[in-house]
């Protein structure tokens, strides 16, 4: 028998799932919202602080050695494989889900990380940051979510800080959903891959989803070069949604890497 209190890495956790009654895959592969182990949050009874507390499928909150995120710092330079982007552009299909914004990706769009390639499932907005850099967190950030064929999920972080405006994503923010209207489509084609930096250096660790039920197994990539975008846009997020980051985890002796 599985035991739902021992810590899972992903694969573990997907094959276990057409076994297991009630055991299922982590919800950021949702296209629609579904329920939740527990009600949730970034505040009051349901904030971060109290996730273990809220249902014992959380447990990885409390009990987790590789939680996300990190405050990133004394990253090591090593040759790391480079980080291929195959993203192509999408139609809109945007989602409000109380937790974040998101966009639903239609399975085209790749990560190639050395001889392992993975599917572009989702891209989705906290702000402030989760990651903080040196203890300093930055306005908001920017994570796509893929999964490779065995079920291992890769995570591109984009640290986003406020400064210039931002053209790339003029047609997202003109598409937000919110609380009234949570689900957005239009036939416009967003341009995925220029809402990444130009550089494509990258800090790489070990850790897990930043969302209850916080699973572990997940490799994390955040890119060292953030994007800006402008006070106005910024502002223009948070009136959907703000203070939905996860406070920075230990690293309990993880390294961090740091791609020459």
């Amino acid at each position: 028998m599985l035991d739902l209190r021992a810590p899972l890495c992903l694969t573990c956790l997907l094959a276990a799932t057409a076994c297991v009654p009630g055991l299922r895959r982590h919800h950021y592969f949702d296209k629609k919202e579904q329920p939740h182990a527990a009600s949730w949050g970034y505040e009051g009874a349901g904030a971060p602080e109290h996730w273990a507390e809220l249902s014992p499928d959380y447990h990885l909150a409390e009990d987790g050695r590789r939680q996300s995120p990190v405050d990133i710092r004394g990253a090591a330079q090593q040759e790391l494989p480079a980080l291929g982007f195959d993203y192509r552009e999408v139609p809109v299909r945007m989602v409000y889900n109380g937790h974040s914004v998101q966009e639903n990706e239609d399975g085209n769009s790749h990560l190639v990380v050395g001889d392992k390639r993975f599917k572009l499932e989702q891209f989705h907005f906290h702000s402030p940051s989760e990651h903080t850099v040196e203890g300093e967190p930055f306005a908001m950030e920017l994570h796509f979510v893929h999964e490779g064929a065995d079920g291992e999920v890769a995570v591109v972080s984009v640290l986003i800080e406020e400064g210039d405006h931002n053209e790339s994503y003029d047609l997202i923010w003109s598409k937000l959903p919110d609380d009234t209207n949570r689900n957005v489509r239009a036939a416009a084609l967003i341009r995925v891959q220029d809402l990444l930096p130009q550089r494509r250096g990258y800090y790489a660790y070990q850790g897990s989803f930043t969302t209850p039920p916080c699973t572990e197994g997940v490799r994390w990539f955040v890119m060292r070069e953030p994007v800006q975008l402008s006070k106005a846009q910024i502002a223009t997020f948070r009136k959907v949604i703000f203070h939905n980051n996860r406070p920075v985890q230990p690293l309990h002796g993880r390294a961090i890497s740091e791609s020459r």
